[in-house]
């Protein structure tokens, strides 16, 4: 305990801190807070907690010495023996306010418990200003800190009761009762009313005899009697002798039945208007949200909507390969709404480009160069009259560190016709002073400039404008946080410092492709990120909350670790994750592993040449390989990369030296890739083995022992030996993004996933995603909805894969699989993807646990006959293993017409209705969480009786004057 006479002269107050927290061996727990008796936030300077065992309980207690009205923000941490922090609490500091007039010496107890990412979630901007955002303008009734009580004796305590619940309705109490007379013995005339204090905390305090203790109490609902859900509360006190005469006694979150909403999601470029320029527009997004709160959906999703204007051709459709993460895609622009005052000959322009693009699918590239066509003509008209206007100059003031950047280099990408800034002589490296210069008003190309700003200020008010809309209506706008950005960027011109360019990410081999995929992006340099604190991460996040109230994060596993590849390599099969504890040479050695070169080369024979190339495989090897040793070749110099033979092959083909290019391609690729381990290329000491080594020749010929061995050593490096690293990468980058912005986070977690990623998900209320096709639980072809964890999302399709109707119609067992798998039928499934089966496997997630159910529009068409006569393959959005893939899908019904169907409307709305879904305007949105799912564990009373929670069976308006028992 602090030294008492450190407060001499003054009224001193012993303040003892207790968590209930189970730790592993080697684990302490710090209490660490703003004042310097608690170390002035460094934590190897707070106060080291002692684990007590009570009962089943493990605590962890302390206490300080403070002066009377002591004040503080505090936190709790945990730690190893040296201090070093390995985790610490989720949102928001704490707040300690010792009221006045508490009596020389008295002991204060803060019960407190752990603070989670899950707790955090109603106060993210997507519930707080969104859903639950009527119950955040309550008045204060009282503040914190303001005690009603006084102790009347040595033998009482004065508890401070104290709960969190973020969704309630104006005029709504919430109530604490339990088995102590002063807390109504269990009945509800006898509880305690809380008052609120603002931060959607309730509090009441009351004296409690001591002779009372242990005290039983829920929280309960006043106007129909509805409990909180979960086991009885208890309140005891310690066994020592020092005897607390105030318990503040903060309790976390009211326990609710978990609130579950629905939504749609549909990529930018594929919604479909009557007001469009052959691709969808950010003011599309109103139609888009009055659709979603007709049909019962509070959720939005779009794909990443940055600019990726990079080659200037419709490669650039691909919405992951950013050229600024800040910037807006013109895209997205409606240039109808440019100005009031456009004139005649423009608006003719306009009505004739709608309808040169209203095509079947996205035109790319001519509906980007006719939109900014005319965009530039309006600019022209009335540049003078914006970029002179006081709210240009705010949005200018406020962007300008990304926007004369961006700006700058468009001028310099169309100037040398390439965006890659290698080739743009004394401008190929960055410097302020140099672009200072480039956005001068006084050079000749400030116009050109100039028209980059005004573009993304229009986008700017466009977006807003829709992102203010759906707030209003009570619809989350979520966008998508793509893991990379392209190596040929502004990002990467302005920080190449953040970036090794050397590099390039993707994914191992999954259920989308057998080769892993290569995106091309480089990776990131985490280690000089963290020198700034991640600024660039954070200002990323930031400008997203300007649109966004929830996000998604690509790839989330990027995060915990990176599957990296060569800048050379062009699929993504022989990669290595970063960061990773390779196997080093020394260990193969102590294992009787000595011939790297055999391992880590190509293993190439004669044989393997004449089964895969025939009669031409004399040909092949001439050209790509010499033979280094009899019947045993090595690729030449010029052709020992992936990249380096698709360029050879390229040039003989159109030498018409060869037929069939692309199957040459693939096996020789095959033979580069025949190794078992990857050679570090910084430190050649030390291997990766290379993904799936089993399936190689190379493996297949080598000695039953060192099979054994690099089996073992496989099985170790790819799902053991790295877990804690992971774990401790992604607890240093993550909490970054997730304190960057209020919005509500969800993390795309599919594929090969490291058991230490869920877990960290959870501790920090990361929601994960469930498609059911590619479950995440080993030894199921589908998922099981009903079994999905409440912390996630579940889709019955993603645009990653096909859709709903098109992964039904092409392959036939495994339709008939599914059909007795999960429908349980014994009949023949029908071969195309009727209503009747869209609704079966809709129902199927919006009845899931799941947070959320979020449907890919195509799916959700697919509810009613009229809309499916578009082949199902056409729906698709992307073919993740096309890397030149077009991402060009329309939806083929305008919004406008969605809005007409009424039907299709109510059928999707009493799918979400019937769920108990929280929907936009319904009976349910605000009180969903008490009407089921309550605990039906009995609760004991006084008299000894059993008393069974009262839940409301109304599903009509909410009840006021709700009591929560505690």
């Amino acid at each position: 305990m602090a030294n008492l006479g450190l407060f001499s002269g003054t009224k001193s107050v012993n303040v003892r801190f207790r968590l209930p927290y189970y730790t592993q061996w080697g684990q302490s727990l710090v209490v660490s807070g703003s004042e310097s008796v608690l170390g002035a936030w460094n934590v190897k300077n707070g106060l080291l907690l002692s684990p007590v065992h009570e009962g089943d309980e493990l605590l962890w207690c302390g206490t300080i010495a403070v002066p009377s009205g002591f004040e503080s923000e505090y936190s709790y941490y945990v730690v190893d023996d040296n201090k070093n922090v390995l985790r610490s609490e989720v949102g928001n500091k704490r707040k300690l306010l010792l009221p006045q007039g508490i009596e020389d010496g008295i002991l204060v107890e803060l019960h407190d418990l752990w603070q989670t990412g899950a707790d955090t979630l109603p106060f993210r901007s997507a519930f707080k200003d969104v859903i639950f955002r009527r119950s955040f303008t309550l008045k204060v009734e009282r503040p914190l800190g303001v005690i009603e009580n006084k102790l009347d004796n040595e033998d009482s305590i004065i508890v401070h009761f104290k709960i969190c619940s973020p969704n309630i309705e104006e005029g709504t109490s919430i109530y604490v009762v339990g088995s102590s007379t002063k807390l109504g013995q269990w009945k509800i005339e006898g509880g305690l009313k809380l008052s609120y204090s603002g931060e959607s905390i309730w509090h009441v305090d009351c004296v409690l005899p001591k002779a009372h203790f242990p005290i039983k109490y829920p929280w309960e609902n006043a106007g129909n009697f509805s409990l909180e859900t979960g086991p009885t509360r208890d309140l005891s006190l310690e066994s020592s002798n020092a005897k607390p005469g105030y318990i503040v006694l903060s309790d976390g979150m009211v326990r609710e039945t978990s609130w579950r909403g629905a939504g749609v999601a549909i990529p930018m470029f594929s919604i479909r208007s009557e007001t469009d320029l052959g691709v969808g527009e950010f003011l599309d997004l109103k139609l888009l949200v009055d659709w979603a709160v007709q049909s019962g959906f509070h959720l939005v999703q779009l794909l990443p909507i940055n600019d990726t204007s990079v080659h200037g051709m419709w490669w650039d459709s691909y919405p992951y390969s950013s050229l600024s993460v800040f910037a807006l895609h013109p895209l997205y622009l409606r240039v109808q709404a440019l100005s009031g005052n456009i004139p005649q000959d423009i608006k003719v322009e306009i009505e004739k480009a709608k309808e040169q693009l209203d095509g079947k699918d996205v035109d790319y590239e001519a509906t980007l160069t006719t939109k900014l066509s005319i965009a530039r003509k309006v600019f022209a008209q009335e540049k003078e009259l914006i970029l002179n206007s006081s709210s240009f100059q705010e949005f200018f003031s406020e962007n300008e560190d990304w926007l004369k950047p961006y700006a700058a280099f468009c001028f310099l990408r169309d100037f040398f016709e390439t965006s890659d800034h290698s080739q743009w002589g004394r401008f190929s490296h960055y410097s302020k002073d140099k672009l200072e210069k480039l956005v001068a008003k006084e050079r000749l190309h400030y116009d050109v400039i100039c028209f980059h700003y005004y573009i993304q200020y229009h986008l700017h008010l466009q977006l807003s404008e829709a992102a203010d809309y759906a707030r209003k209506k009570g619809v989350i706008l979520k966008g998508d946080l793509p893991i990379g950005v392209d190596r040929n960027s502004v990002d990467t011109w302005v920080y190449p410092n953040l970036f090794r360019m050397n590099t390039s990410t993707g994914a191992p081999p999954d259920y989308f492709d057998k080769n892993g995929q290569n995106w091309g992006f480089p990776t990131y340099n985490w280690e000089e990120m963290s020198k700034e604190n991640y600024a660039w991460w954070r200002g990323r996040l930031a400008q997203m909350a300007n649109y966004f109230t929830a996000y998604r994060i690509d790839h989330i596993l990027g995060f915990f670790r990176i599957w990296e590849l060569p800048e050379h390599a062009m699929t993504g099969l022989v990669g290595k994750f970063r960061p990773s504890i390779p196997l080093s040479q020394e260990e193969l050695e102590r294992e009787g592993i000595w011939d790297f070169d055999r391992l880590s080369r190509p293993y190439i024979q004669q044989q393997f040449l004449q089964d895969k190339f025939g009669v031409s495989w004399s040909f092949i090897a001439s050209k790509f390989l010499n033979e280094y040793q009899k019947n045993r070749y090595e690729f030449k110099e010029d052709c020992n990369t992936e990249k380096k033979i698709a360029s050879k092959l390229k040039s003989l083909s159109e030498m018409s030296l060869l037929e069939n290019e692309n199957k040459i391609r693939l096996d020789l690729f095959d033979l580069l890739r025949n190794i078992v381990l990857i050679r570090d290329p910084e430190d050649p000491r030390k291997f990766y083995p290379r993904f799936n080594l089993e399936d190689t020749s190379s493996f297949e010929d080598l000695d039953e022992h060192s099979k054994n061995v690099l089996k073992r050593l496989y099985y170790e490096y790819y799902f053991h030996r790295q877990e804690n690293l992971w774990r401790q990468n992604a607890l240093k980058t993550l909490p970054v993004l997730l304190n960057s912005s209020d919005m509500l986070a969800c993390g795309e977690d599919l594929g090969l996933i490291p058991s230490c990623v869920h877990p960290v998900m959870q501790e920090l209320g990361l929601i994960g995603l469930r498609i059911q096709r590619m479950p995440s639980e080993p030894g199921l072809e589908f998922g099981i909805p009903s079994q999905y964890s409440y912390m996630t999302v579940c889709a019955p399709s993603c645009h990653d894969c096909s859709t709903l109707r098109a992964w039904w119609e092409e392959d036939e067992e495994r339709r008939q699989r599914y059909f007795k798998t999960v429908v349980g039928s014994d009949l023949l499934p029908p071969s195309r993807c009727v209503p009747d089966v869209a609704h079966f496997i809709i129902k199927q997630h919006v009845d899931a646990p799941s947070m959320w159910a979020i449907f890919p529009l195509q799916d959700l068409l697919a509810l009613k006959e009229k809309y499916t006569t578009r082949p199902a393959t056409e729906e698709t959005i992307n073919d993740p293993t096309n890397p030149k893939h077009y991402w060009r899908y329309r939806v083929h019904v305008t919004l406008e017409s969605l809005i007409e169907d009424k039907e299709l409307i109510t059928t999707i709305k009493d799918l979400v209705r019937g769920s108990g879904r929280s929907h936009p305007g319904g009976e349910t949105e605000s009180q969903v969480k008490l009407e089921s799912a309550v605990s039906t564990e009995k609760q004991p009373v006084a008299n000894g009786k059993e008393k069974i929670p009262l839940v409301s069976e109304s599903h009509g308006a909410p009840k006021k004057d709700l009591l929560a028992v505690r």
